[in-house]
This record gives structure tokens, sequence and C-alpha cells, in this order.
């Protein structure tokens, strides 16, 4: 189950669970889209993978209890602003290595 986490890692920005701006690597590593694009140049700073949108978790109860109220997001925070020049190392070893191949 997702975690749907509330805010950008990077710059905090708020990301409510049916938020189109949400982007996640594969361990949930959660950024804005804006940061994913001009900051992080799709490499997760985490683990190194890329990014794809975050689900949207049905607000509405259409099948079997599988909806935001039955599992709702995540309130705790996770800020952890990115090491610019640590990013910019890691985006310089992984050029021109897509993701599907990190």
């Amino acid at each position: 189950m997702l975690q749907l986490r509330p805010t950008c890692e990077h710059c905090n920005t708020t990301l409510p669970p049916e938020s189109l701006d949400a982007r996640i690597c594969s361990f949930e590593c959660t950024f804005c889209a804006n940061c994913v694009d001009s900051v992080l140049g799709n490499v997760c700073p985490n683990c190194g993978g890329g990014f794809v949108p975050r689900p949207v978790r049905p607000v509405h109860d259409w099948k079997g209890g599988n909806h935001l109220a039955g599992y709702p997001a995540q309130s705790t925070v996770k800020h952890r602003p990115v090491d610019l020049a640590a990013q910019a190392a890691l985006r310089e070893r992984l050029r021109g290595v897509p993701p599907e191949q990190r």
C-alpha cells in the first residue's frame, strides 16, 4: 500500500492525496514534479532510480472498501532537502543511463 506522503522531500511543497504533481521512485521517495524536473533531473537522490507520477487513491468506495478513508494518506512529513552538489555528482554518474537500466 502506497504511503502517499504529504509533501515534497526537497522543497516541502504540499502534495495532498489527489495531487497530480507528486512523483515517486520505487522506494516511494516523494518529490514534486517541479523538483524532479528542475533539481533532480529524474534521478532519485536516495536510490538513483527514476520517478513516475504517484497514483491517486480513490476518494469514494467504488469497490471492496478500497478508498482514501479506508486507507488514509500518511501524515508524517519527510523533509530532507537535497544536497545539490551530491545530486549533481550522482546525475553526472548516471548521465545517459535510462531509469529502466539503473
